[in-house]
């Protein structure tokens, strides 16, 4: 429409599930010369005879990949099938892939492909950076790079529809101001969360590749990968909402140990190194929360009128005889009691460094993993857990591990010692486990056994020993005073 505005009389008109039927009957009836379409609504006006594609001159198949991944292939196919061989028939798609050339192949005569080489290439103007997972819940390594940014709009690609509703759901729970973007939505309600995202009413969006594409929205300058893309091309497609018409961005790819092939895939496909980055500190988090704090006072100074106010604080001194200083420090509590400055301990427990960054002198002898009647203590950074399920259950070492990485997001490598007993087992974790994990996990099944996972209180009689090295350690911050965490408190 907009490259049409000045053909008078030219009519386009959109049509898809989310809009009134009645509408698009009556604008078909008045005419018009192009229709843009979801392929089920298409269908419903071909079957209906409300769309005649006699006169049909040309007909593009635009995001042909993404048709393919949504499984509208069939239905593509049988609309091409109802238009007339005369038409001209353009297809154009991001990838390849072997089903979608079939389809050229079918219905396209004589074609000339153009291929524009600059798909896997990205925008210097994009910062890239990733972070290797570790023992830290990918939530709250989020919410720690949400905290330190500064951001304008963000847009969170994750791979299923489901993820975009929870992750927004517990980003809204946590203070961000946040909308889900995924293919089950209709176009209105896409629409009106991409609108919101425009005007401010919200800054983050969680997505799904497909309901991102064609997305272009200024105030975009972050895009995290919280789950890493198939292929090099998806993930260019993704990181190309940010760092738009020379505005600069920054792009976070978040890498599980077993992604990282993939990290070097899209490496060498975009001929750019993504650098390494370290989570956020709980000093860091403490000072970008200070920071945000003076500058509300600056504003408050500068834009409000507090002469009213200022009577108060007055009035409050002279009959308590207390300085100016500890009225305001007195305030400062008050307004951050809440959401405290400075972090504490448990809210925010030191993050687990990859294995290669560690200090390699802290390195110990292993012992004896077959060593099955000592009494083993904890690793540091670790915490020791008990499980509902033992050997009487049937169970073994790898049906804890997969269940418990599988569930609770954690990457197996930071799944501790394991010791199985007859009605129970031990198993030791990562510290700082998210209170939400640990009451998920109460009511996962391993050997048709709920878990019920609490803090081990003992460590039981004998059993056979199972010892699982986890790849990293927590980085203790002495200055912070940092405690083992028994509950993770929101």
């Amino acid at each position: 429409q907009a490259y049409a505005r000045h053909m008078k009389g030219f009519h386009i008109l959109p049509v898809y599930g989310g809009q009134s039927m009645s509408t698009q009957l009556r604008q078909l009836s008045r005419g018009v010369h192009i229709v843009v379409g979801t392929p089920g609504r298409v269908m419903d006006h071909i079957r209906r005879g409300t769309l005649d594609l006699s006169k049909l001159q040309a007909l593009v198949l635009d995001e042909a990949d993404e048709m393919l991944k949504m499984g509208f292939v069939d239905d593509v196919e049988w609309i091409m099938e109802q238009s007339p061989d005369s038409r001209q028939v353009a297809l154009f798609s991001a990838t390849m892939p072997r089903e979608v050339r079939k389809i050229a192949q079918r219905h396209l005569k004589d074609p000339v492909e153009i291929k524009i080489q600059s798909k896997t290439s990205t925008v210097s103007t994009i910062t890239q950076k990733y972070w290797q997972v570790t023992g830290t819940h990918k939530l709250d390594a989020l919410t720690r790079i949400l905290e330190v940014e500064d951001f304008d709009a963000m847009i969170i690609f994750v791979r299923t529809k489901t993820a975009t509703v929870e992750l927004a759901e517990k980003l809204e729970a946590r203070g961000y101001a946040t909308g889900a973007l995924n293919g089950d939505m209709n176009q209105a309600s896409r629409e009106q969360t991409i609108a919101r995202l425009k005007n401010g009413k919200i800054d983050i969006a969680i997505a799904t590749d497909v309901a991102a594409r064609g997305l272009d929205v200024s105030r975009i300058t972050h895009v995290v990968n919280y789950d890493i893309p198939y292929d090099a091309e998806a993930y260019v497609h993704r990181i190309g909402r940010t760092g738009r018409a020379g505005r600069t961005g920054t792009a976070i790819l978040f890498v599980a140990p077993r992604e990282k092939r993939m990290l070097r895939t899209i490496e060498r496909a975009t001929r750019q190194e993504i650098t390494s980055m370290k989570l956020p500190t709980r000093e860091d988090v403490a000072d970008r929360r200070v920071a945000q704090f003076k500058q509300q006072i600056t504003d408050a100074i500068e834009s409000q009128e507090l002469a009213f106010f200022e009577e108060v604080v007055e009035q409050y001194q002279q009959e308590h005889n207390v300085s100016a200083n500890e009225i305001a420090a007195a305030l400062a509590y008050i307004v951050q009691k809440d959401r405290p400055l400075v972090p504490k301990a448990n809210e925010m427990p030191a993050p687990m460094e990859p294995r290669r960054d560690r200090d390699r002198k802290e390195k110990k002898p292993r012992r004896d993993s077959r060593d099955a009647g000592s009494q083993r203590a904890t690793e540091a950074g670790m915490m020791r857990y008990r499980i509902a399920v033992g050997r009487d259950h049937g169970a073994q070492p790898k049906n804890i591990v997969g269940a418990i990485a599988n569930e609770a997001g954690l990457d197996s490598q930071h799944i501790g010692h394991i010791k199985l007993h007859d009605s129970y087992s031990t198993v030791d974790l990562p510290e700082g486990m998210p209170s939400e994990v640990l009451q998920h996990l109460k009511n996962v099944r391993v050997c048709n056994q709920k878990l019920n996972i609490s803090t081990a209180t003992d460590n039981g009689s004998s059993g056979g020993d199972y010892k699982r090295r986890p790849k990293g350690t927590l980085s203790r911050n002495k200055s912070a005073g940092a405690k083992p965490v028994k509950k993770r408190t929101q």
